[in-house]
């Protein structure tokens, strides 16, 4: 008994002291290409210009760094050249921290957009088309105290027409259906709707609300966060089932019942996508699960496993398998707990060669539409 008990200590002592090693490298830099660049994260205070942490030549003209004897454990960081010179996006504007999970070896590869000191002057070219449309500019939301801004896309045979309509609600408004407004690129909705359609597909209403810049990971999530704060992600739901979604019924022809009614999201959009379907399961039939950010909390599993709703939910999981180290394995875990359901269809997609970005998410969207408009009944 002393010798299995001497085992299991040591099988937990090395499991705590597992160490790994993590390579970041930066494929291409927006301007100022030739100058030092720097790591900076949780794992070394946030020190803009760590010599320690300056990234090194690597092939093809891009610039990287490896980091040794990393504990397991979700890690934040940003790219830097120095004080006050932090990266931002294409136009100047502050991006989220970037998150990686260490619980292996990993290299991950990533692009500056720009810096917050010198970014690219050329101004990103408006691509919404005809079909979209901005609903509203700063529509209330009550059950956060705020407003946002609301894109709707309506097809082209809304207009002339008395025929009801499916419709997705989408998370990150400013990226679905206009480079202008896009973080990185845009998912390009509107247009792969438009092609779709014209070849036959069903049509549907789409809706996208725009996050809410510094508090979107508070407004995605609905666990509170010993880093990023309390959790909003109730009471964002709470605004679209109880609030946006009432507006819509009634300003726009719509199919109301729940099988005609979906979310999608990515990234954190993914995971409250993924979360609304649970608590609102009377209200949302199904929807896209992009690339969730499962990792932000094991409530998930927990929450996955206790659902035992009477309705049908249709979710299609997506992840790329170059994007966080436990990206694939969080993906599957959540999604075949789901698949054990009664009343669930599930379909779960791994890319082998994607990163986490729009620009995967526009090549999956095709796929997930005709999979979800399947479903509509005539």
């Amino acid at each position: 008994m002393r010798k299995i008990l001497l085992f299991l200590m040591i099988a937990y002592s090395s499991a705590l002291m597992a160490q790994y090693s993590a390579r970041f490298v930066v494929t291409s830099v927006a301007t100022r290409s030739n100058e030092d660049i720097y790591l900076s994260g949780t794992f070394n205070n946030w020190n803009p210009q760590d010599p320690q942490y300056k990234l090194k030549p690597f092939s093809g003209g891009r610039k990287s760094i490896v980091l040794i004897n990393m504990a397991p454990g979700t890690y934040a960081f940003k790219f830097s050249r120095g004080q006050n010179k932090q990266e931002s996006t294409a136009d100047g504007r502050d991006i989220a921290e970037r998150i990686i999970e260490i619980s292996g070896d990993v290299s991950n590869e990533f692009v500056i957009e720009g810096w917050k000191d010198d970014y690219p002057e050329k101004p990103k070219a408006f691509t919404a088309s005809p079909q979209v449309k901005l609903m509203d500019t700063a529509f209330a939301m009550p059950q956060l105290n705020a407003k946002r801004r609301i894109w709707i896309y309506l097809p082209k045979s809304y207009s002339g027409s008395d025929k009801k309509y499916p419709v997705l609600y989408m998370q990150d408004g400013q990226n679905l259906f206009n480079e202008k407004t896009a973080f990185a690129e845009e998912w390009g909705v509107d247009e792969c709707l438009d092609s779709l359609q014209g070849k036959g597909f069903k049509e549907c209403i789409v809706v996208g609300i725009d996050h809410g810049g510094t508090k979107r990971i508070n407004e995605y999530n609905p666990y509170d966060h010993f880093q990023y704060g309390k959790g909003m992600g109730n009471e964002y739901l709470q605004f679209i089932a109880e609030t946006l979604k009432p507006f819509i019924d009634s300003k726009y022809r719509t199919l109301k019942g729940r099988d005609y009614t979906y979310l999608a999201g990515s990234s954190m959009g993914g995971l409250i996508s993924w979360y609304g379907q649970l608590k609102y399961a009377s209200v949302f039939g199904g929807g896209a699960i992009f690339s969730p950010s499962f990792w932000i909390s094991p409530q998930i599993a927990v929450d996955a496993q206790q659902w035992d709703g009477m309705d049908m939910l249709r979710m299609y999981f997506y992840t790329g398998g170059k994007e966080e180290a436990n990206a694939v394995n969080d993906l599957n875990k959540i999604a075949g707990i789901m698949q054990k359901k009664k009343n669930a269809q599930i379909r779960t997609v791994v890319n082998p060669l994607a990163q986490h970005s729009e620009k995967y998410w526009r090549q999956e969207f095709a796929s997930f539409y005709i999979w979800m408009s399947n479903n509509w009944k005539e």
